[in-house]
């Protein structure tokens, strides 16, 4: 009887392991997330903190520039990534595996003048010479803005830079504008070497809305994972939304470790703000533009219809509730 007992209270402890187990598993599914370090990406950064009470983990990796989320996503390294319409489409073209499955912040861009520069509009642009980063959305406004002004390329000498590299260009006067992101547009404003010339929203892009993407494999084949991530993405964005003190906090000291000021933040989010919705007519209208322009190598541009997927994002937004 003794020995009945003692087998019984094994197989059940055992049971109760191997429950444990399980339940650790679950608590432990990865999603393998590609970032990139911009203010009105902290929502998304923000994900991996809130990750375990959403019942999943994150693996976030932080990359310079959004072609280089593609070509993670490429390598199979990823499941979801953050980035630049530009870069999604441009990816999309060239056989990356993606759907755009949400926005997660609009606007973002501004032309700086150095401050000496004499620079007051796009077409005092002409002759001067003009910093971008390569492969991102800001390419594509700046080709925009200076088509619309009756200028082109040639009109102009690019200089293409890394987003970190533009400020010091326009600071030593290797460059006369740039095209900038955030923070570091409100950066260069605050500390008065750069003056705005203006926020380049009258394209027919209008506010650029930043793209969240998952892989087709992701979306098609981890279904649960994948809803369980987009209600994790929605809670993280609605916090930084509803409380601008814990974005501010969290951006400033944890992703640039006190290196921007709170001026800084509250400038670059207030040309940046947060958001999570995404239109496949957004997309279209982008990916028109950058076909016109010729920015972006696309082998053949994507119809947005195909590969704006936003039913996860619905769904969740239904389930907490979120208009």
């Amino acid at each position: 009887m003794n020995k009945q007992l003692i087998a019984a209270a094994a197989m059940a402890a055992m049971a109760v392991a191997a429950a444990g187990t399980s339940l650790n598993a679950a608590a432990q599914e990865v999603v393998r997330l590609g970032n990139l370090k911009f203010a009105h990406y902290g929502a998304v950064s923000y994900i991996k903190e809130i990750a375990p009470k959403c019942g999943i983990k994150v693996d976030e990796k932080v990359f310079p520039k959004g072609p280089d989320v593609m070509q993670g996503i490429l390598a199979g390294e990823l499941d979801v990534g953050t980035t630049a319409s530009e870069a999604a489409i441009s990816g999309r073209a060239n056989g990356a595996p993606i759907y755009v499955v949400a926005g997660f912040a609009k606007g973002g861009a501004r032309l700086v003048a150095g401050k000496d520069s004499g620079i007051k509009s796009v077409k005092d642009l002409k002759g001067k010479k003009v910093g971008v980063t390569r492969g991102g959305i800001h390419e594509v406004l700046l080709d925009a803005e200076l088509g619309q002004n009756g200028l082109t390329s040639k009109d102009v000498t690019i200089v293409y830079l890394a987003f970190a590299d533009l400020n010091q260009a326009l600071l030593g006067k290797n460059i006369d504008a740039m095209m900038q992101s955030e923070p570091q547009s409100s950066q260069a404003i605050n500390k008065g070497f750069g003056v705005e010339v203006m926020k380049p929203y009258d394209t027919p892009i209008g506010e650029p809305v930043r793209t969240m993407v998952m892989t087709e494999k992701f979306y098609k084949e981890k279904r649960p994972l994948a809803e369980k991530f987009m209600r994790c993405f929605l809670e993280a964005t609605k916090t930084f939304m509803d409380n601008k003190e814990t974005a501010e906090k969290y951006v400033r000291e944890v992703i640039f470790k006190n290196q921007i000021t709170k001026e800084d933040f509250y400038d670059a989010i207030g040309n940046s703000p947060y958001a999570y919705d995404i239109t496949a007519e957004h997309i279209q209208v982008t990916t028109d533009t950058m076909a016109k322009y010729g920015t972006g190598k696309m082998a053949k541009p994507p119809v947005a219809k195909d590969w704006v997927k936003t039913d996860l994002l619905e769904q969740a937004k239904k389930s907490m509730n979120l208009k």
